[in-house]
């Protein structure tokens, strides 16, 4: 049976909620910027002091600074959401193919800025700037670790909030956001209806129903039991690498689709001559890639962080009400919602379709596309964003 080997190298870095870039960039190099508050108090009472995250912008702020669209990013994401930092750098942020000149995030037309969430996953990636448990806690002169706060959705958008505060950007064209980014952008529709003029969900939902929240438990899992976890206290010891590798993993390929398992694998072994029943060592070819694609990214992330997301996604309700239509019914601005038709995370029928008749209930313009319906599962909304394209220049041009 012909060896898959090759093909590993090439595809590991697109692993997981991230993914490769089309070649062509935003225009001009991106700078990344750091946002800095003294002091934060989480939705739940908790103090997180000395916080610090990146952010980048794209194309220009008008003298009314109403032309501003904030695009919110994904679980393993981060705020580079198109250009490059270097000339030399491989690909571009990762929805480059909507932004820029002419796109349909014009950057003619609009200033779009993203930020990197609190406890983002990758806190060792160089260009991520991110507290979380990795963070110093200047009270101890130690990494936080578990005694870090728990923060939800509705703190990333707070932060966020703070940080178009200090632009002075009172008014929000669009917020718009893939995944954990479309629970961020609903969020935001919810939390502050009288600055959002219209919101785009791609591959989200309004709440992390049962089955997620024990998806959620199981990307968990690995991590907590790894012994080099010690309950979150290993800063400065050996890390619980393995756990973490295990866990995204399950993230990469929970991601994904069987589509794509047979498409791009296939039963083809990982090693020429090395049939995987003959031996416990011998592995099919998407065992290997799962192996080394999640190797690298376990590489910039911090095991603590990824738990910390996770608790966030399961604690997802809109609008932080009692009842998900409690939370609806303070969004008020059209909303455009983007599935994926083969999303085995925010599956459309157990997600936007409900989501999409609950909204229309509440009297809000709702637009729906199904324009993304290849073979990549929930990452269909990442690396194919550009099908939607057309749909999605029409809304913001409303």
């Amino acid at each position: 049976m012909r060896s898959l080997a090759k093909r590993l190298g090439g595809l590991a870095l697109a692993a997981g909620l991230f993914c490769t870039a089309p070649a062509l960039a935003f225009e001009g190099l991106v700078e990344k910027k750091v946002f800095e508050m003294p002091s934060y108090t989480t939705v739940g009472g908790g103090t997180i002091k000395n916080v610090r995250i990146g952010w980048e912008s794209y194309g220009k702020l008008n003298d009314a600074k109403d032309n501003v669209i904030l695009v919110t990013h994904f679980f393993s994401g981060n705020s580079h959401a198109a250009g490059k930092y270097k000339m030399e750098d491989p690909a571009p942020g990762y929805w480059d193919s909507i932004i820029g000149p002419g796109k349909p995030l014009d950057t003619d037309k609009y200033f779009i800025i993203s930020s990197d969430t609190l406890v983002n996953l990758s806190p060792k990636d160089p260009t991520v700037v991110t507290t979380g448990p990795a963070s110093v806690n200047p009270d101890t002169g130690k990494p936080y670790g578990m005694s870090f706060p728990v923060v939800t959705i509705r703190d990333f958008v707070n932060v966020q909030k703070a940080l178009l505060d200090s632009l002075n950007v009172k008014s929000l064209h669009a917020v718009m956001g893939g995944s954990m980014g479309s629970l961020q952008a609903l969020e935001w529709g919810a939390s502050h209806p009288e600055m959002v003029k219209r919101v785009v969900a791609v591959i989200g939902g309004a709440e992390a129903d049962p089955f997620l929240i024990g998806w959620l438990n199981l990307w968990a899992a690995p991590i907590r039991v790894d012994p080099n976890w010690q309950g979150g206290d290993y800063y400065g010891k050996a890390e619980p690498k393995a756990g973490l590798t295990e866990a995204l993993k399950l993230v990469t390929l929970h991601a994904r689709h069987w589509k794509w398992a047979d498409a791009t694998f296939g039963r083809g072994w990982a090693e020429e001559g090395k049939d995987p029943a003959a031996s416990m060592n011998n592995q099919y070819a998407i065992e290997a890639w799962l192996d080394k694609a999640a190797a690298a990214r376990a590489a910039v992330s911090d095991a603590n962080h990824f738990l910390y997301l996770v608790k966030a996604n399961q604690t997802f309700l809109v609008g932080g009400g009692g009842a998900l239509d409690e939370g609806l019914a303070k969004i008020k601005a059209p909303v455009l919602l983007i599935p994926s038709a083969d999303d085995l995370v925010f599956p459309p029928e157990r997600a936007m379709h409900p989501l999409k008749e609950r909204l229309e209930k509440q009297g809000v313009a709702v637009t729906y596309t199904d324009a993304i319906t290849t073979s990549l599962g929930h990452l269909d909304g990442i690396a194919n964003i550009a099908k939607a394209g057309d749909t999605i220049a029409a809304f913001m041009a409303k």
